[in-house]
């Protein structure tokens, strides 16, 4: 059986919330027992292409760091390589 290692700080990391959102951000810090810290999020979509990414919410920067409630989370994983991939393109323009 393969065990995947957990997500740490720098990852990217796809998270579930309550809401039913799904955020693809890059993983800063655990802050406490109550909130999680995430770098640049964006949310994920569904285009006509397929899934995209877009502003997890549009009145902050570009380069924001969120924190997010743990209550509000459902559960949070490594982000998928496809869609890892897309993340740093929208983020830093860097095709990988």
């Amino acid at each position: 059986m393969l065990i995947e290692a957990p997500y740490k700080v720098g990852d990217t990391v796809s998270i579930k919330l309550t809401s039913g959102e799904e955020v693809v951000a890059r993983y800063k810090e655990q802050k406490n027992d109550d909130t999680m810290m995430l770098h640049k999020p964006l949310m994920v979509t569904a285009t006509q292409q397929g899934l995209g990414l877009a502003p997890f919410m549009f009145t902050i920067g570009t380069e924001a760091t969120v924190s997010i409630s743990n209550d509000k989370v459902v559960c949070v994983v490594k982000t998928q390589d496809d869609m890892s991939k897309q993340y740093i393109q929208s983020t830093t323009g860097i095709a990988t």
